[in-house]
């Protein structure tokens, strides 16, 4: 007995100096949440909500202590409390953690695919189950609104801008070739692989500071983090025959593609409008390496080389036979690698990166050597930081060694540039409805020997669970097209100011969007050569040039995708408007430029047929006329072309055989067989002129893929 008195002597003053914390939690509208866990930070002081909410527990704690509160989709929230006497009626509200369907995301003057945190437009499903992309990447993304279809030249044309102001950007690094080489009057397509990507990013317009050197749009391409362990694939078709190795462990993977082409085989069973004296021909590998060496970082090796050759007589008004022989003689070579990395559970973020390129075109025509040379290397350093809220603030910086030649008329053009940029930007939710992004962005060019300082800024307000508005604005720069700075170094940046409003609703897998906005250009250069214009998209450059140019684009875009009300059955809808002027280059005033169309619209549907394992496509593009220059007609380019129209189908089949997955495929592009023409160039007196349209009006492709593993999966989500 006297050792129990004992012991209740000396736990009594403890048990005296107990003190009570309670208190209730809700959310911020006051609802009360029941299960939520309360205590005391570096203790085992604590409890749980009960059903009403409210807490009610001991501790001996003295003076301060923290009060921390979690519960699961709700925001962390601690605060400092005073323990000396019993801390009662404590009021503990919780912030609903940011999520896609109840906070907003800023959103206009993009198409965003695979970003879990963004809206899902297009994926590499959608890109080469589109007829008439002919798995092309922006072959796809020319069916998405915002873009126009220019059938004879490369490059991805935006919302009035010429190809040239577009950059393609891989994993945050700019890619100087991504287009194979051009010729006169044909498109050419790109040159990655849609599966190489898990997300993709087409910016129209008001796109963010990370990103410069393009007046109107950047394309954003991530690669694949790991691939799936499918080993040996075969690859065969009418134009080219290819190997491909997958192989993934837990940690790291690796791809690998070779292939060879020759077109000739195609041409002989379609109807070329192109003279070939040598059909193209091509070679090329590439490699990928993946390895996660440590729980969140990630490292991306890949390398590519292709080569390629091909002859053809082009149209040549100033010949006696009215044409002229090219030969091409293409090697091309790309190598980029980027390492991620988070730390302190994702509030710090590491994104850098360097690439090499390196492409050399041997061409000549009509005996005279046209070689042009383009190298460059960049190296690309970005820090994120989390904060509070769900808000982020990002500084990074990149850097560029350029060097181009060209020649032309016997001589040779040589430039070196060192451009170099930083950029600071920070994404704020002011409240759960409003957000805004703020960026400023800062380039110099060795070059033009200037600088620039460029705003940007995004604004979204979420209207329900569902919709927003966006709103963008600001200011992009980008060197003059380098053809002009062979000749006058003196030359500034070109600008552009765009401002978007947005407008979209997404729910149940259907997106409803609409856009509008306006763009305004300065600093054009504007050449002056005291002669008659010159339509030839391929003329060196030799007059004065300065930068009076100016113009301006505006007009809206419209989208409607449905992938719910029919059983595997999707479709989508756009229609683009766009009127613009400039007074550049040549001009002699200003006028619609002969790369724009005001009218753009396409219809896209696909179908998932289960019983016999097939996926067919079918899309119709329109394309209203576009202006072309005229000799004859006193009114500086005052004609336009008629309307295009082109319908395309696709289908790709699912089968075992001899127990190899293959995938068959087959398209059929322009089914009516429409005579398109895209523009019209004339003889020099103007008495004669001819038609430019595509390279063959009605045309068709077969194939197939074969997997050799066993481990090889395809379902109709891959196809």
């Amino acid at each position: 007995m006297k050792l129990f008195y004992c012991l209740l002597f000396l736990i009594s003053p403890f048990a005296y100096a107990q003190k009570t914390v309670s208190g209730k939690v809700t959310d911020k509208k006051g609802n009360a949440l029941p299960g939520a866990n309360v205590f005391l930070k570096g203790t085992y002081d604590g409890t749980t909500t009960d059903a009403n909410g409210t807490f009610n527990f001991q501790t001996s704690q003295k003076d301060t202590a923290t009060l921390a509160a979690t519960y699961v989709g709700y925001e962390i929230f601690e605060r400092n409390i005073g323990v000396k006497d019993n801390a009662t009626d404590l009021s503990i509200s919780l912030e609903e953690i940011a999520n896609e369907l109840n906070t907003v995301v800023i959103t206009a003057g993009a198409f965003e695919a695979s970003d879990e945190k963004r809206m899902a437009m297009l994926k590499p499903l959608d890109i080469v189950t589109t007829a008439g992309a002919a798995a092309d990447i922006t072959g796809a993304m020319q069916f998405l609104p915002g873009a126009q279809r220019v059938g004879e030249q490369e490059g991805l044309f935006v919302r009035g801008g010429s190809g040239l102001e577009t950059k393609v950007v891989i994993d945050g690094m700019i890619v100087q070739n991504p287009f194979f080489s051009s010729l006169p009057d044909v498109q050419s397509r790109g040159r990655f692989n849609p599966f190489m990507f898990k997300g993709t990013s087409f910016s129209t317009g008001g796109y963010s500071a990370q990103y410069g050197q393009a007046l109107s749009s950047v394309l954003l391409l991530n690669t694949t983090d790991k691939v799936n362990n499918n080993g040996l694939g075969i690859s065969l078709n009418l134009a080219n025959a290819g190997l491909n190795y997958d192989y993934a462990t837990k940690n790291q993977s690796i791809s690998a593609v070779a292939y060879y082409g020759n077109l000739k085989p195609l041409f002989a069973l379609v109807k070329q409008n192109v003279d070939w004296v040598q059909a193209p021909e091509f070679k090329g590998s590439s490699l990928t390496y993946r390895l996660k060496p440590t729980k969140n970082g990630l490292l991306k090796v890949y390398g590519m080389y292709s080569d390629s050759h091909l002859s053809m007589n082009s149209s040549d008004p100033l010949s006696e036979s009215g044409k002229t022989r090219l030969d091409l003689e293409n090697k091309n070579a790309f190598f980029t690698s980027t390492y991620t990395d988070s730390w302190k559970d994702g509030r710090w973020s590491l994104n850098s990166g360097f690439s090499y390129s390196r492409n050399n075109d041997n061409t000549t025509l009509a005996a005279f050597n046209f070689d042009r040379f383009d190298e460059r290397t960049q190296a690309r350093l970005v820090l994120s930081r989390l904060l509070s809220g769900n808000n982020t603030l990002l500084i990074g910086a990149e850097a560029h060694a350029i060097r181009l030649k060209n020649g032309f008329g016997g001589k040779y053009y040589k430039l070196n540039d060192r451009y170099a940029a930083a950029f600071v930007e920070s994404e704020i939710y002011i409240t759960r409805q409003l957000a805004g992004r703020i960026g400023l962005r800062t380039e110099y060019s060795s070059l033009l020997k200037d600088a620039n300082l460029a705003p940007r800024l995004s604004f979204a307000y979420k209207t329900g669970r569902y919709s927003q508005f966006s709103l963008a604005a600001g200011q992009f720069y980008q060197n003059p097209d380098y053809k002009y700075l062979y000749t006058d170094k003196n030359l500034h940046y070109e600008r552009a100011d765009h401002l978007i409003l947005n407008y979209q609703i997404i729910k149940n897998q259907r997106t409803f969007r609409i856009e509008a906005f306006h763009k305004n250009y300065a600093q054009l250069v504007r050449e002056y050569t005291g002669q008659h214009f010159d339509a030839d998209p391929y003329r060196f450059p030799w007059g004065e040039t300065n930068n009076a140019g100016k113009g301006y684009a505006s007009g809206f875009d419209f989208f409607w995708r449905d992938q719910k009300t029919i059983k595997n059955f999707d479709y989508w809808v756009t229609y683009s408007f766009v009127d613009s002027k400039r007074l550049f280059q040549q001009f002699e005033k200003s006028v619609t430029p002969t790369f724009i169309s005001n009218h753009n619209i396409s219809l896209i549907a696909k179908k998932w047929i289960e019983k016999i394992t097939t996926n067919v496509s079918m899309t119709y593009a329109f394309t209203s006329g576009r202006p072309y220059y005229n000799p004859n007609n006193d009114k500086f380019l005052a004609d336009k072309t008629a309307p295009t129209h082109n319908v395309n189908l696709q289908a790709s089949k699912l089968q075992n055989v001899l127990g190899n997955l293959v995938v068959f495929y087959a398209s059929v592009d322009n089914i009516l067989n429409t005579k398109n023409v895209f523009t019209y160039r004339y003889t020099p007196d103007g008495k004669s002129r001819y038609a430019v349209g595509p390279q063959s009006y009605r045309s068709f492709f077969v194939g197939m893929q074969i997997m050799l593993s066993k481990k090889a999966r395809v379902t109709k989500d891959d196809i």
